[in-house]
């Protein structure tokens, strides 16, 4: 079975294919094509509220570039969603339905919880069944915040506060203080936190830590503040991190060592999945429910 996601999130626009693989009674996804686009539709949004015409004719051509993709992979089913900057901007549902009739791709723009819930899905496999874990997920222009006890999901919130969101100067002090007053009154004892997003990925790895590896929250402050000494350029050339990526990175570690600190995690889990993830097992398990449903 092949199948396709897009995240079209607020700071890039991916698109990953992928077929499925059943080996020794484990499913495995195999990447077929991964794409990203460094749009940032956020800017736009979190400035002036809408998406310039700009950005949406790069959007619209971007989205008849991956519909062009999905169909010559003749995938047999794909998610595209859209997030935070989509779901805020004033035209944000004009140019999906725009999108729908020019290229007959349909795109859902979905809310902070169902986001939480597709990512949560997608990291359920790397985490102990007896731990307390935050999840934080960080985006471009929100924050979903996911405290897990014995396995299951206990309290789950979105926050306007994202790496482009801050960037912008757009996260004001008053969310702030909810969302430490939040992770504070659901905290619970020896929580572990578990990251994830592209810039949380790119810290592991500056960490020089190895999959499975826990990153200490003192390792991840030197990290950030070694990045936030370097300039732009340095960043982009030394450390080969993309432009859109070398903005963004130290306003995102932020936000990841504040949750930490509110919640008393002194270790995080870098997982390496997100969004698209969650997206691809929905989509399985969708498909493989309709397969029993048709055939018995």
């Amino acid at each position: 079975m092949k199948l396709a996601a897009i995240d079209i999130g607020s700071n890039a626009i991916r698109l990953q294919i992928t077929t499925t693989i059943r080996s020794k009674g484990q499913l495995h996804f195999k990447k077929l094509e991964y794409v990203r686009f460094p749009l940032r539709l956020g800017q736009d949004v979190f400035n002036t509220g809408q998406i310039s015409k700009q950005k949406k004719v790069k959007f619209k051509k971007l989205m008849k570039a991956f519909k062009l993709l999905i169909d010559l992979y003749e995938v047999d089913d794909y998610f595209a969603c859209a997030t935070s900057a989509m779901r805020e901007s004033k035209n944000g549902k004009e140019i999906v339905e725009e999108v729908e009739k020019d290229c007959d791709l349909k795109i859902k723009i979905i809310d902070g919880s169902k986001e939480a819930l597709l990512i949560n899905n997608a990291i359920g496999t790397f985490l102990e069944q007896k731990r307390n874990y935050l999840h934080i997920d960080v985006g471009g222009g929100s924050t979903e915040l996911t405290v897990i006890k014995s396995g299951s999901k206990v309290k789950s919130k979105s926050f306007k506060v994202g790496s482009v969101r801050r960037l912008e100067h757009h996260d004001s002090p008053a969310i702030w203080k909810a969302m430490k007053r939040w992770v504070e009154e659901n905290k619970l004892e020896q929580t572990t936190a578990v990251g994830t997003g592209g810039n949380i990925n790119k810290l592991f790895e500056l960490a020089g830590k190895e999959k499975g590896d826990k990153l200490s929250i003192e390792k991840l402050k030197e990290i950030q503040q070694y990045v936030r000494n370097m300039s732009i350029d340095h960043r982009i050339n030394e450390l080969q991190l993309n432009p859109d990526r070398a903005d963004v990175i130290v306003p995102a570690s932020e936000i990841y060592i504040a949750a930490m600190e509110w919640s008393g995690a002194s270790n995080i889990l870098v997982p390496d999945v997100g969004l698209k993830d969650g997206m691809m097992q929905h989509l399985y398990l969708k498909n493989a429910e309709e397969e029993k449903i048709t055939f018995g």
